[in-house]
């Protein structure tokens, strides 16, 4: 399938932390040319890429170690005909407030929302995990659709979009802003729900060719016969601090909402802002692990054409990066272009902020 500008306007939208969404376009003019007909997304994030993939007629394996990415996997990339109606919804949202429990609002109180939010998201989240009007196949998709648009509102009311800290603070404040969206943050959760379900039932389509969302660490997939793997690792700022490259912290409440009925015993009490046990470091992106964990990769995909998606500025060097990748495939070229990411203080300097493919054949 040729893509052109007005297809690319119909992909979903993302507040996800370096999401790849608004470069779709370049990255497609890149990979259009390469011969392949599977492909493994390692660290599919938000999902941008892997529908891209589906939209260029591909097998797209999308895989993420988190688990409510994964979900936004099977509602979007798996998921080829199922979605929302509005007799789903009013279930969801016609709910007995008497028969919900209270987890969010008693533990993160004063921390993301306000009480009133609080209390709605303790329903929707409870709501959804016990849908049971369908089954099989249909249930996880309807409920894969409803958790991306609670996803997404979440995130919408969000300072930054993101959970790293308890700054709720930003939104209450009567001061003069000079950033952020304050007429997003008050918008009623209710309404941001119905939003994006609408335009999540508006991108599934039937691609007509075997897709599915996996839930692993990239270093632990078994199936490697995939004609092209793409990587978009987690990035590691040379000069920074790295808070933002672990995604498991920076969206942790998420990862809490899927796992409403277990989530109390996943909580690290010690942390002010309620993180999960085992957020704090990612073993292996990290500045200590992350040459040995390219090189990982790289052996590890040696069949496949392999796509690295990067950034100019992070460790390794991407002299490193290509360095290791010729190790195991006999060409190996790069892509760049300028590209600004929120929230990046480099924006201004463009020979800094250049987004690269480094493509092995």
């Amino acid at each position: 399938m040729i893509l052109n500008s007005e297809d690319f306007k119909k992909f979903p939208t993302t507040r996800y932390q370096g999401s790849k969404r608004k470069i779709l376009p370049w990255i497609y003019e890149n990979l259009k040319g390469l011969n392949f007909d599977t492909v493994l997304d390692g660290c599919g994030g938000s999902g941008s890429v892997s529908y891209l993939f589906k939209k260029m007629n591909k097998s797209v394996t999308y895989n993420d170690n988190l688990k409510f990415n994964h979900i936004v996997g099977q509602a979007l990339i798996e998921n080829h005909n199922v979605k929302l109606t509005e007799e789903d919804i009013a279930n969801l949202i016609n709910f007995n407030t008497a028969d919900t429990p209270d987890l969010i609002s008693r533990l993160f109180k004063n921390i993301y929302y306000l009480e009133n939010e609080n209390r709605w998201l303790d329903n929707m989240g409870f709501r959804i995990l016990n849908m049971n009007h369908y089954t099989g196949k249909t249930l996880r998709y309807k409920k894969a659709i409803a958790y991306y648009a609670l996803f997404q509102a979440s995130l919408a009311k969000r300072p930054f979009n993101l959970f790293h800290r308890n700054n709720l603070n930003i939104r209450t404040a009567n001061v003069k802003r000079t950033f952020g969206n304050k007429n997003t943050w008050e918008k009623d959760f209710e309404e941001s729900f119905k939003n994006f379900v609408k335009e999540a039932n508006s991108i599934v389509f039937n691609s007509k060719l075997p897709c599915t969302s996996i839930n692993q660490s990239v270093f632990k997939i078994e199936d490697v016969n995939y004609d092209l793997v793409y990587l978009d690792i987690p990035y590691i700022n040379k000069g920074g601090k790295n808070e933002t490259s672990n995604y498991l912290k920076c969206y942790h409440f998420l990862e809490g909402l899927v796992n409403y009925d277990q989530w109390e015993d996943m909580i690290d009490y010690e942390t002010s802002n309620l993180r999960l046990l085992n957020s704090q470091t990612d073993k292996d992106f990290n500045k200590e692990s992350i040459y040995e964990s390219i090189d990982l990769l790289f052996k590890k995909f040696k069949k496949s054409k392999i796509v690295f998606s990067y950034k100019k500025g992070g460790v390794p060097s991407i002299e490193y990066i290509v360095k290791t990748m010729k190790k195991y495939k006999k060409k190996v070229y790069t892509r760049s272009q300028p590209y600004s990411y929120a929230l990046n203080r480099q924006n201004t300097d463009l020979q800094k902020n250049r987004e690269v493919l480094i493509i092995g054949i």
